[in-house]
């Protein structure tokens, strides 16, 4: 929160600044020099669980850590101690950066930066995610250690084995060549290249396979030169390795080389062979393909980032469609209320065309995370691309020239709107990162048939929809264009770029049929191409009437719901449809007032809460109660587990509007015997 507004022109600008500080996922302070609150966000109070009322212009930082010293934040110990020693440390106003974990498992993170004039900004960050994959990979690393020991280890003892045959071969000269065709035919035959190179870096042996896995025939590469038979570019790669095997090292590396046009990759095991004097006579080769592995681990990598973002994606659907219910509920209420004022619809249309596509975000990533199926249907491409081209030039700086090509023929494309718009917008967004000191962004679309051109897209030949957005920014190398489309990839500094919108879009192209290619090059610009499925229009239906249609009236209805923001914009929308309403923070008020108050008809709850009972428990305990009642449950969650019968009453998904919730209500009436 931010101190009274020093003029009369500043309260807005004080207002919105607040907003965008709520907005942000870290939690920040400012305390002046006499360790006095002057600023901060609800994600402070949030991540710390501080009471709203703990929080106010000239709040001494000292209650704030008396506060947490006394719901035991600090551990065992003086309280007064604890205390004393941490405002004791915060006058010393330098800077810091510390983490802690809470009692409830969070780790966080304090940033603290001191401020002209003494005082100091501190951003708290909830860091127990990114600590999660650290200790894991740790974890993971640990193991590799362990199989390359015992991989090491048994490399060991097969070098032992081959050293005693040797000598038994020395001892037993009768059965000296009997035994060694006997040891050439089970190394030709198990699938590990093996070969032994002398000091001089020569071999003088190596089995069928490993002949043939250099391309020579057998016998071929017995007194040649390393780098005559393994060529220059896997020598650059292993020249070091073999170096320290004739220093009397065993080595374990990894190398790639090219067959047959193909990118294949081997581990080899380099064991030294000491004499007696301690002299390294040479080294022996053991070597296997780990093509197929590598491919493994690569998929193993691409399923853990889905399998995070999976875990992920719910509670923050859960979040950020409350928030959209607030914005979305008081953004409509506005524009009713506004009906025929152009200046406020100016901008409510577009505040809400965002809004809405934040819906569709949250929607398009749990479609990437879980493989949900979309809804796709009839667009047209021209009307989406002009509406989007007015948003976008919203957004844009100044410097930025937007042009659009529509061609003059409709296109209609097979796909879901919200996520074709959401695509869409991230690829504008893309090109004004790569266009920092202005430039041109172009958008067309046209119908097209594909023919050889279609295996750019990964797609058959026919007829397509194709959308392109181009500009002309600073544009990518091959190597950045290979890896553009892969989760978790991006070239924008740490908390600018998730990795995710292009991994999205081509994800989102694929499931509905299409495909996306990219052109670009350094200095000259990229070119996103998208192709969809073409389809033909689908038929308008006439929905005049319907806001006549939905239910007005009367009945009593207790709304239940822990977020106040929420409920006050859910309590209008009721009010608006002409219901009186009472309010209940969590289930167990709810109980209690359905008990005492005997006109309740209807109950509207959210499922998650706290207090120990859902919102499906309470529908489940008012229905025992008064098995009458009308339920209708609200989520912020699009694919939350059901449990209990109360499963088949009505749900509304996060965030709503008055239409959605008068027809959630028209459906339970027409479901009441």
């Amino acid at each position: 929160m931010l101190p009274e507004a020093p003029h009369a022109n500043a309260p807005l600008r004080y207002d919105m600044l607040q907003a965008g500080l709520d907005l942000l996922d870290q939690g920040i302070t400012v305390f002046d020099g006499d360790l006095r609150l002057v600023a901060w966000n609800r994600t402070f109070l949030q991540l710390l669980e501080f009471p709203d009322t703990l929080a106010f212009v000239g709040a001494p930082f000292e209650s704030f850590i008396r506060y947490n010293a006394e719901r035991g934040e600090y551990g065992a110990g003086d309280r007064e101690a604890q205390i004393a020693e941490r405002v004791a440390a915060a006058r010393n106003f330098s800077q810091h950066v510390t983490e802690r974990q809470r009692p409830n498992g969070r780790v966080l993170q304090l940033r603290g930066e001191p401020l002209p004039d003494r005082g100091f900004v501190t951003l708290y960050s909830d860091v127990t995610e990114q600590r999660y994959i650290e200790h894991l990979t740790e974890h993971q690393n640990i193991q590799l250690d362990e199989r390359v020991r015992r991989r090491t280890a048994q490399l060991e003892n097969a070098n032992a084995n081959l050293r005693r045959a040797n000598e038994e071969n020395e001892r037993i000269a009768a059965a000296l060549g009997r035994s060694e065709a006997r040891l050439r035919l089970i190394n030709d035959t198990i699938p590990i290249l093996i070969g032994y190179v002398d000091k001089d870096e020569v071999y003088r042996y190596a089995n069928k396979g490993y002949s043939d896995w250099y391309g020579h025939p057998e016998g071929g590469v017995t007194g040649r030169a390393v780098l005559d038979v393994i060529g220059p570019a896997v020598y650059g790669q292993v020249r070091d390795s073999v170096r320290r095997a004739l220093s009397g090292q065993q080595v374990t590396y990894e190398y790639q080389m090219q067959r047959q046009g193909q990118a294949v990759f081997a581990q080899s095991t380099l064991v030294p062979e000491i004499s007696s004097e301690g002299e390294t006579l040479g080294f022996f080769v053991f070597s296997h393909e780990i093509t197929e592995q590598k491919r493994m681990q690569a998929a193993l990598v691409q399923a853990q980032k889905m399998e995070a973002i999976g875990q992920l994606t719910g509670g923050l659907a859960h979040d950020f469609n409350n928030l959209l219910t607030v914005i979305i509920g008081n953004l409509a209420a506005l524009q009713d209320h506004r009906p025929d004022d152009a200046a406020v619809n100016e901008f409510v249309d577009p505040a809400l065309q965002s809004a809405r596509r934040g819906v569709q975000l949250i929607k398009r990533l749990l479609t990437f995370s879980r493989q949900q199926p979309l809804e796709p249907q009839a667009v047209d491409i021209g009307q989406l691309i002009v509406g989007l081209a007015k948003l976008v030039r919203r957004s844009l700086p100044e410097s930025i020239t937007v042009s659009t090509d529509l061609s003059g023929a409709t296109v209609h494309a097979l796909a879901d709107p919200g996520q074709l718009e959401s695509a869409l917008l991230n690829f504008a967004l893309n090109s004004r990162d790569a266009m920092p000191d202005g430039g041109r962004l172009h958008i067309a679309a046209r119908a097209v048939e594909l023919s050889t051109d279609a295996a750019a897209f990964d797609l058959t030949p026919g007829h397509y929809a194709l959308i392109e957005v181009a500009d002309n920014g600073c544009g990518m190398d091959a190597a950045t264009l290979a890896r553009a489309c892969e989760p978790f990839f991006t070239t924008k500094r740490l908390g600018l770029g998730s990795g995710l919108g292009l991994a999205m879009a081509y994800g989102f192209a694929r499931q509905s049929g299409g495909g996306i290619s990219i052109q670009s090059q350094p200095g000259q610009g990229t070119t996103v191409l998208m192709a969809l499925p073409l389809t033909a229009p689908e038929s308008d239906f006439d929905t005049a009437g319907d806001e006549n249609a939905l239910p007005h009236g009367g009945e009593l209805v207790l709304l239940v719901e822990d977020e106040p923001n929420v409920r006050r914009v859910v309590r209008q929308q009721l009010i608006d449809l002409g219901y009186p309403v009472i309010e209940a923070e969590d289930g167990m008020q709810a109980l209690e007032m359905i008990d005492q108050i005997i006109d309740i008809a209807i109950v509207v709850s959210d499922v998650i809460m706290p207090g120990g009972i859902n919102g499906r428990q309470l529908a489940e305990a008012v229905l025992d109660r008064r098995p009458d009642m009308r339920v209708v449950l609200m989520s912020g969650y699009t694919d939350e587990p059901g449990t209990a019968p109360a499963s088949d009453l009505p749900i509304l998904s996060k965030p709503f509007v008055r239409q959605d919730l008068a027809r959630a209500l028209l459906r339970t009436q027409r479901e009441t015997p």
